[in-house]
């Protein structure tokens, strides 16, 4: 997979230092958590030694024309490292998927699936937090598992995964705070999604498990 992380959209990146000086607690949190399931990280055997995975999280209500929250998100290619700490994060003030465009400032650059986490954003305000994990387990039993999957035709990253993510959400019953769906057309990829970070990380945890006993 050569072109893991490669940023497909056209960003406007203002280099800025962080807005805070920490991360909110509960996304770094869950993030690092996953860093430990091998759900985000860089292996060398994996994806062309490219890093995977990214969590997001809506830090305001829309302040632009279009309507769109600002949200919080880890920087491309982060995946290696243990831990996070603010420099780590950048924000994403804007985006339009038709035009394939992305605005965000921060200390580094949004990662690659950006767009597609601002489709959910956009889909349902009691969407809060977005979580992008790699796990061969889950993504090939996910029928088995009865998740949702996208179109294995489009590509991680594009406008087209952000109409998926839309057509999918509307299918997808998100009344119990959170959901997941694979990513058909991306090895291995997975996104839950929920009102925080603790059922969007416990929809994923439960998938995990029930892939694992398969």
């Amino acid at each position: 997979m050569p072109d893991e992380g490669v940023i497909k959209f056209d960003l406007r990146y203002t280099y800025a230092e962080p807005e805070n000086p920490t991360p909110p607690a509960a996304l770094n949190t869950w993030r690092n958590r996953l860093w430990q399931l091998q759900l985000i990280g860089q292996q060398a055997g994996r994806y062309g030694g490219a890093g995977y995975g990214n969590v997001s999280r809506r830090i305001e209500a829309p302040d632009t024309p279009a309507g769109h929250p600002r949200f919080i998100i880890s920087g491309t290619q982060t995946g290696a490292l243990a831990r996070l700490d603010a420099k780590h994060f950048c924000v994403v003030t804007d985006w339009d998927v038709k035009r394939n465009h992305v605005i965000a400032r921060g200390p580094v650059r949004p990662s690659s699936e950006a767009l597609t986490h601002g489709t959910f954003y956009s889909q349902d305000d009691d969407i809060n937090v977005v979580f992008h994990v790699h796990s061969p387990a889950i993504w090939h039993a996910a029928h088995r598992l009865g998740l949702a999957c996208s179109d294995p035709a489009i590509a991680y990253g594009t406008p087209e995964m952000a109409a998926e993510v839309a057509r999918l959400f509307s299918k997808m019953d998100v009344r119990r705070g959170a959901s997941i769906f694979a990513m058909g057309g991306h090895e291995d990829g997975v996104i839950a999604f929920g009102i925080d970070e603790e059922s969007a990380g416990a929809v994923l945890l439960n998938a995990l498990e029930r892939s694992q006993q398969l």
